[in-house]
């Protein structure tokens, strides 16, 4: 080493705190001027063979280097960098020397850390119960008794004064590390090492690569770690005592990546321990290399103006005067984060929180996603993925985006599949919304987030196969294989048709059939009919061959059809009764998705055994009623004697209740039924004014519930027509009144033409 290094013995050690921009200054800096013959970095040695890559052009910060064991990718670390963490800084500064500087990580290999992780799994339980018992040592927050000393209250700010904001270059780029290793080790000596013995693991093999390092280079070396490491790596200990610790380490085989990063990932907020608070104003701190405030407020007023908000060249000044008094006044060298964001309060939210929050979330925190160079090694399923991606033009983004897709465009309907694919391997990189188009099943809307873990869950399904659709087909397969309830293998094959996985389809209606054939309860057969009357209605709108499943479709149909009179006839509670009469809304509505040779005749004759059966609670009875009136098999005559049975002084109070509510029921329209049909109301009518008084009192929240639920302008007509009496209803088949006795044809074609312009747009 020659220049200000040259008095000083030992290598150089640079104590930073990650993610940093100060301390990435200050390490090019201190490299600048050491020029070391090697550089250590805290890191998992396995990333070593993956350095060469960080000066790809293609690689853009955040990244991180991922380790997971190779048996269970579920089993992972990362280890993030972005522009202004000293250890990225450290590394290109290497690779960018005339003569490349070799550049080593030298922290605890990953092998040992995910074989910890996998042993401290197994003794959770145990341990968890010890902690209960037992106070254990808390970890000391150095910065924060650094910042205690000096007289802050807030550690952030004391190392933004005292690091991130130190302008100009010193004399000395060393000294500011030689006097943060002086406080690191006056606090070891206080706190010992903090209550994390692991540390000591950790730092004896920093020791062990060090010793190798003097061997190949002298005493000529840099080592960039945590500044908290930096006295135990002074020390003097033997190359026994550093071996002992690392005996009879558990270890696991593993593999190595880089993976894309974001910035809300390197935020605290999102779980991570060494993160910072705000990683999108440390980018602009370290991009900026003058009038750091004067820029940041001018990106300020620009996202704001985007959100349509009027913010002029005079705000800005006006906010810059403001940070800059802010900081006078409390003493500190130059604007910080909390000057500038109180500025941005007072001057250019007038005053609110909501447009500030706007600010912390996209320019504080940020949403920019790193990107990895086409040479990383991956599973062959992320190399299939991309090339998807790309094909599709869906571009991986961290920041949440809303996607409409319309299934008769063929790019759309191949980007559907693809997001139910990875969806059905657990990759959720986009869930299904509410669509704000329209409702027809052509169109589909999504809302697409890409997740840095979600190249973890990528890693995890590669041993389902070696493609997307591959892997999906497998996964679906072990998933009939091992599913245990009817409604999970329909929903399955949902999934599978949305999906377009036809060669999983076999498998799964096997597991289907099986089950269904086992299963006697009727309740989960019907509650399984309609998944699979949605996922034929799919399969026609996606081309998707589902006769295989129509056919199992059918046969449910069948055995609900034979199973389900006596099962409403078993002495139902009124709760069970209820639910019994949503499974059969929910068959009469798959029913109406079957082909016309289904079992639609068979159906309609289970419904009118329900509807005539006094052993059937009255709530299924008078559904049973209603649907079959709905359709056009119960003449109107029929049905005023149906009703006429549930609602004689013979029938119980509460189960002539039940009937009016499974019959006229708000969500069956029931309502407007009773307006247009004298004779039904009158039933209901005479039926209410002779139910005793001791039994009215039981019904009346069963008839509030269903007469309470009727719009307001129906329950305002049915009002006016009981006022008037009898004679105010009309029979069923007159013409309300204002209406014409018959059907006047010359009228009708009349608005043919603006029904078809409707329906068919202006295009014809």
């Amino acid at each position: 080493m020659s220049g200000p290094a040259a008095g000083r013995r030992g290598p150089l050690l640079l104590g930073v705190r990650h993610h940093g921009p100060g301390s990435a200054r200050a390490v090019r800096a201190a490299l600048d001027a050491a020029r070391p013959a090697a550089v250590l970095i805290e890191g998992p040695p396995e990333g070593d063979a993956l350095l060469p890559l960080a000066a790809d052009p293609g690689m853009r910060p955040p990244v991180a280097l991922l380790a997971h064991a190779a048996d269970d990718p579920g089993r992972a670390a990362f280890w993030p960098l972005a522009a202004f963490s000293p250890e990225w800084v450290a590394i290109r500064w290497a690779q960018q020397q005339d003569e490349p500087v070799p550049v080593r990580f030298i922290d605890l290999p990953a092998a040992h850390t995910l074989a910890e992780r996998a042993e401290r799994a197994e003794r959770a339980e145990r341990a968890e119960r010890a902690e209960q018992d037992a106070v254990g040592p808390v970890r000391v927050d150095p910065l924060a008794v650094l910042a205690e000393t000096a007289g802050y209250d807030d550690p952030e700010r004391w190392w933004e004064d005292v690091v991130e904001h130190r302008g100009g270059a010193p004399a000395d780029p060393l000294a500011a590390f030689e006097a943060l290793g002086e406080a690191m080790a006056a606090l070891r000596e206080t706190y010992g090492d903090g209550g994390h013995p692991r540390d000591a693991v950790r730092e004896a093999h920093m020791r062990r690569c060090m010793r190798a390092a003097r061997r190949e280079f002298g005493d000529g070396y840099a080592v960039v770690c945590g500044a908290w490491h930096v006295p135990a790596l002074r020390a003097r200990t033997t190359a026994a005592a550093d071996r002992a610790l690392l005996t009879g380490l558990p270890k696991a085989k593993v593999e190595t990546t880089w993976v894309p990063w974001t910035h809300r990932r390197l935020a605290r907020a999102g779980g991570y321990g060494a993160g910072v608070t705000s990683p999108g104003w440390y980018a602009h701190l370290f991009a900026a290399r003058d009038r750091p405030v004067e820029r940041w407020l001018a990106r300020v007023a620009g996202l704001l103006r985007e959100e349509d908000r009027h913010v002029s060249p005079a705000h800005v000044i006006e906010a810059v005067r403001l940070a800059g008094t802010l900081a006078a006044v409390r003493g500190r060298p130059v604007a910080g984060l909390t000057e500038t964001l109180e500025a941005v309060r007072a001057v250019m939210c007038d005053g609110s929180d909501v447009p500030l929050a706007l600010v912390e979330d996209r320019l504080v925190v940020g949403d920019v996603l790193g990107e990895v160079p086409d040479g990383t090694p991956v599973v062959p399923l992320q190399k299939d993925l991309t090339r998807r991606q790309r094909s599709l033009r869906l571009k991986a983004e961290a920041q949440e985006r809303e996607l409409e897709l319309d299934l008769r465009k063929d790019t759309d309907a191949a980007r559907s599949l693809l997001l139910h694919r990875l969806r059905l391997l657990g990759i959720d990189w986009g869930t299904p919304a509410a669509s704000r188009g329209g409702t027809g099943t052509f169109r589909e809307t999504w809302r697409l987030r890409w997740e840095p873990e979600l190249s973890v869950r990528v890693a995890e399904a590669g041993i389902w196969g070696t493609t997307v659709v591959a892997a999906a087909t497998a996964k679906a397969e072990a998933d009939a294989a091992g599913a245990a309830e009817l409604g999970e293998v329909t929903a399955l094959a949902e999934r599978c048709l949305l999906a377009g996985l036809s060669g999983a389809l076999p498998a799964v209606l096997r597991a289907l059939a099986d089950l269904a054939a086992r299963d006697t309860d009727v309740a989960r057969l019907a509650k399984a009919l309609p998944a699979l009357a949605r996922s034929l209605r799919y399969g026609d709108v996606r081309g998707t061959d589902a006769s295989a499943l129509r056919t199992v479709a059918g046969g449910l149909a069948e055995r609900i059809c034979v199973a389900l009179p006596p099962a409403c006839a078993a002495g139902l509670d009124a709760d069970a009764a209820r639910e019994m009469r949503g499974h059969v809304d929910g068959v009469h509505g798959a029913v109406g998705l079957l082909d016309e040779d289904g079992p639609g005749e068979r159906w309609a004759a289970v419904l009118g055994v329900l509807a005539g059966r006094d052993t059937v609670a009255g709530v299924i009875r008078g559904r049973a009623a209603r649907l079959l009136l709905d359709d056009g098999r119960l003449p109107a005559e029929e049905t005023a004697r149906l009703m006429g049975l549930a609602l004689s002084p013979a029938a119980a109070p509460a189960d002539a209740a039940g009937w009016i509510e499974g019959f006229a029921g708000a969500a069956s329209g029931g309502g407007t039924l009773l307006v247009h049909d004298g004779r039904l109301l009158g039933l209901v009518d005479a039926w209410l004014t002779g139910v005793p008084e001791g039994a009215f009192v039981d019904v009346l929240p069963l008839l509030r519930r269903t007469f309470g639920a009727y719009e307001a302008g129906v329950k305002r007509s049915l009002g006016e027509l009981v006022r008037r009496g009898p004679s105010a209803r009309r029979a069923p088949g007159a013409a309300p009144a204002g209406f014409a006795p018959a059907l006047d044809p010359a009228r009708a074609d009349a608005v043919l033409p603006v029904v078809r312009l409707l329906l068919a747009g202006p295009a014809g």
